[in-house]
């Protein structure tokens, strides 16, 4: 079966995670998701940590797409891709804000090569606002929007988070930006540019704190959701409202009367809270997996906080095909995240990583018609690889 994107091309210049994501997505979900590299590939096909040589950080994002090396400086490689704009439906670009104008291929220009294009456009600060010109990475955004004031409270000072979550949130705003400029344009005949950026996607992590304070000029509404420690590792208890608090005080602390006030166990209350202390004396007293047992008998939602080990070898995962094992060009065989989106009728495919410019002479002759002695004289003047 197919996807449900299927017949839908897009163009990616698209480096590092953000933008790479969006289009990943997108191929997940059966678009032609065309990869235009600078000659010998982009940078992060280098990027630690990597497999028998093989970057886990390029893998994971690139997969499924199809690689053309191209040199968009020169006018031939510009040529080329102004054709193959006339051929797409979408434009992925992560470029800083101006530099796509300054290449000959701004919005505008590209509406002249193809009037319904739809350009995503992925930058740290947006295409318009005081900071648009700034170069950014997902740490900034964290910072920039408030997060990371927040990550780490109330037990320690602002923490960055260990993965790059604004960059994940950031190209998910990507990717449904740009399938709802799809729909406006089966409507309308219309294409548009799409913009969003790592500041704005990371301010959507805070912005129940940020509309409280705004209203009332008070800090509040969210704050840290430290685990409980328990004999040998650490969980995560969510008990929400009165009566499941009161479930959970009753098991923690053994008197069947108990009861909690209202939102007592959300994570969202002060360290030093009574009820919340006796739970942590109870957590203290049992291993990981006798908490968990006794809460999901409960219905209490309560998690095991994993180590990375755990989670590779959870058998959820694996019946859900979010980690998949995919044979691999450079390392011979990798592991690769599956798709997160899962579709009954059009579930669309997990493609291989590819090599540095694989589907160049594909790609041109196959979408542009170009033939054999073309595409060795563009080679040849190292326009294409």
């Amino acid at each position: 079966m197919g996807g449900a994107l299927d017949g839908i091309r897009v163009l990616e210049l698209a480096r590092y995670q953000a933008g790479p994501r969006g289009g990943m997505i997108l191929s997940d979900l059966g678009a032609e998701v065309i990869k235009i590299e600078k000659l010998g590939g982009e940078e992060t096909r280098k990027s630690p940590p990597l497999v028998r040589g093989q970057s886990v950080y390029f893998s994971v994002y690139n997969r499924g797409k199809k690689s053309l090396c191209l040199d968009l400086r020169h006018p031939r490689g510009k040529k080329i891709f102004a054709e193959l704009v006339k051929t797409a439906d979408i434009v992925l670009q992560n470029f800083r804000p101006g530099v796509m104008d300054k290449m000959g291929f701004g919005y505008a220009r590209m509406c002249e090569l193809k009037p319904d294009i739809i350009l995503g456009s992925v930058s740290a600060f947006g295409q318009y606002g005081p900071y648009r010109e700034r170069p950014g990475f997902d740490p900034l955004g964290q910072a920039m929007s408030g997060l990371m004031s927040l990550t780490g409270m109330p037990v320690g000072q602002p923490l960055g988070t260990a993965s790059s979550i604004v960059d994940r949130y950031t190209s998910l705003h990507a990717t449904i930006g740009m399938l709802a400029a799809l729909h406006h344009r089966d409507r309308t005949g219309e294409g548009q540019e799409v913009d969003v950026c790592l500041m704005d996607s990371g301010l959507t992590m805070v912005e129940i704190p940020t509309s409280y304070y705004l209203a009332t000029g008070q800090e509040g509404g969210e704050g840290g959701r430290p685990p409980y420690k328990a004999k040998d590792g650490h969980v995560v208890i969510s008990a929400s409202g009165r009566e499941m608090g009161s479930r959970l005080l009753r098991i923690a602390t053994g008197d069947p009367d108990a009861v909690a006030n209202t939102g007592a166990f959300t994570g969202r209350m002060s360290l030093d809270d009574s009820p919340r202390k006796k739970v942590e004396a109870w957590c203290l007293d049992h291993t990981v997996e006798e908490i968990v047992t006794a809460l999901v008998e409960a219905d209490i939602p309560v998690a095991p906080v994993k180590t990375i080990p755990q989670v590779a070898k959870d058998p959820h995962l694996w019946e859900r095909e979010m980690l998949v094992r995919m044979a691999d060009p450079v390392a011979g065989e990798m592991y690769l995240p599956g798709a997160t989106i899962k579709m009954s009728k059009t579930p669309g495919r997990i493609g291989p990583v590819p090599t540095p410019g694989q589907h160049t002479d594909a790609v041109l002759s196959g979408i542009l018609g170009y033939d054999r002695t073309t595409l060795d004289d563009l080679r040849q003047a190292k326009v294409i690889a």
